[in-house]
């Protein structure tokens, strides 16, 4: 069932997952018709200037905004608008994927350690997630996988895949969205069971084939807290970017967004990224091997202001990703300050122990990866922080079942103090702790 030929290069590429490089979009022509992202301002006075308001987020205090190519500067001088950025397009890394399974096969609760390991099955004596809505914005979703069909809401499931459009669901463009959708509310009624497998799903595409926009992930969050989504899952990120896109509105832009919606009521979950990188107060630490003057191998590291979005704005729940035996997996950003919770996300602290089939662990190579749904009716393989974000996405489902009037950051303190390993939320790696389901599930009973 495992594609043995699965490249060193490849697996890395597909645990990138979480993983988006950023670009603002196209090479535009003078005549040319832009997006931007606007904090401040009036839909008024823009549209007086000549400019077209597509879309207002968070009560109108953040603008996607279409104008002429170019014109950031002459938009930043229109009265009250306090910050201008153009729209960045982020691609999305390709998943790892190997030989996927059928159905035939069925019944795949023993290959799930992730939801052993935080007692999940053990949580669902006492709730499933039942009444509570989850949205998926991803890549779409497959909501005809017998493990989704159950759950999934194709009425309110939309696409944002246009500088912030609302557009149709057209379905899973890959199988990221998939295999996102099964870890959190798969309803196990034929192969794998979610954290919350009687939530609702909502698919809420905000990620093309190959690329996507911040103001589409802008949309698609607001979006979520419109429909009164219980939790909505971002299992995306993009940087690390400069100073200067703070500075221009971009992160304003992103955490009045974020937080509006946890105002509403809905607890945003997001992949703290896959870039090995500490994220500790709002830096970009990167450690590397160099030669010393007498040749010998020593570790630098070095740390720029840079930022990672969204997962480092105020507002979310940024998730690491932990391994089979309670330790951070080797891809995944970590930072003091920067990380609410841990979650299992696939692999172990190196890429060797991890890629190593004859490994002496309990769960050597495919089966430490995340097992989960992908698109027409099959199963696969994925690992990332893309992986660990759904299951505190699915434990929302749960908390939110038992106390369906718990406001949003009274669900994320409960996720919190229920998690085990970190006491407190001064861990690096995992923040308060590693998530363990029965915990938050009994203490909220």
């Amino acid at each position: 069932m495992i594609n043995e030929n699965t490249t060193r290069r490849r697996l890395l590429r597909g645990i990138a997952a979480a993983g988006l490089t950023v670009g603002t979009v196209g090479t535009a022509s003078a005549d040319s018709v832009e997006t931007y992202i606007v904090t401040g301002g009036s839909r008024n006075r823009i549209e007086n200037a000549e400019f077209s308001v597509t879309r207002e987020l968070a009560g109108g205090s953040v603008l996607i905004v279409s104008g002429p190519a170019g014109s950031a500067d002459e938009l930043g001088s229109v009265g009250g608008v306090s910050g201008v950025t153009p729209n960045f397009e982020v691609e999305f890394s390709e998943p790892v994927e190997t030989a996927p399974q059928t159905t035939e096969d069925a019944a795949f609760t023993d290959l799930q350690w992730d939801k052993e390991i935080t007692d999940t099955f053990a949580a669902h004596d006492y709730a499933t997630g039942e009444g509570s809505r989850i949205v998926i914005a991803d890549t779409g979703v497959d909501g005809t996988h017998p493990d989704l069909a159950g759950n999934f809401n194709e009425e309110l499931s939309v696409s944002f895949v246009n500088g912030g459009e609302e557009g149709p669901h057209i379905g899973d463009s890959g199988d990221h969205g998939t295999h996102v959708a099964g870890t959190a509310a798969a309803t196990g009624d034929v192969g794998v069971t979610g954290t919350a497998p009687n939530a609702e799903l909502v698919s809420v595409r905000v990620l093309g084939p190959d690329s996507s926009t911040f103001a589409d992930v802008l949309a698609g969050a607001d979006y979520a807290a419109e429909i009164g989504a219980d939790a909505a899952n971002f299992s995306l990120g993009a940087g690390p970017f400069p100073p200067q896109a703070n500075s221009d509105g971009l992160r304003v832009a992103i955490q009045r967004v974020m937080q509006d919606a946890v105002r509403r009521g809905t607890v945003q979950t997001v992949s703290s990224g896959n870039a090995e990188t500490n994220l500790q107060q709002g830096q970009s630490c990167t450690t590397f091997v160099e030669e010393n003057e007498d040749g010998e191998e020593v570790e630098v590291e070095t740390c720029d202001n840079w930022h990672y979005l969204p997962g480092t704005v105020q507002g979310v729940m940024t998730v690491s990703a932990t391994t089979p035996n309670d330790e951070l997996a080797f891809y995944s950003n970590y930072g003091t300050n920067a990380i609410e919770v841990g979650a299992p996300g696939g692999g172990y602290e190196t890429l060797e122990e991890t890629l190593d089939p004859d490994a002496d662990v309990e769960w050597p190579y495919p089966t430490n990866l995340i097992y989960s749904t992908e698109p027409d009716e099959t199963y696969g393989w994925k690992a990332g922080t893309s992986m660990a974000a759904p299951q505190v996405a699915g434990l929302v489902g749960l908390v939110r079942e038992l106390a369906p009037d718990m406001n949003a950051n009274r669900v994320e303190s409960a996720v919190a103090h229920g998690a085990e390993l970190v006491n407190g939320r001064s861990g690096p790696e995992f923040g308060a702790g590693r998530i363990n389901v029965l915990n938050t599930v009994e203490r909220v009973r």
